[in-house]
């Protein structure tokens, strides 16, 4: 689990990367700004010795309030 974790950190993109327990053994967060360089880091991750499958989740902004 830390592997992976400390593999990904080396990525370029990755801002964060936590083994957590769950459905899942690693959260990672990364910043990019076009779609195509999501693509990019999604193949690094999933490159990463160990990692069998991803899930991509997007945060949506939350609404501005006046």
């Amino acid at each position: 689990m830390w592997r992976i974790a400390e593999d990904a950190l080396k990525i370029k993109g990755v801002k964060e990367a936590h083994a957590v327990t769950g459905q899942f053994d690693d959260v990672i967060e990364v910043e990019f700004e076009k779609m195509e360089d999501l693509g990019g880091i999604i193949e690094m991750v999933q490159s990463i010795k160990g990692v069998l499958r991803t899930q991509t989740l997007i945060t949506i902004p939350p609404p501005i309030r006046d």
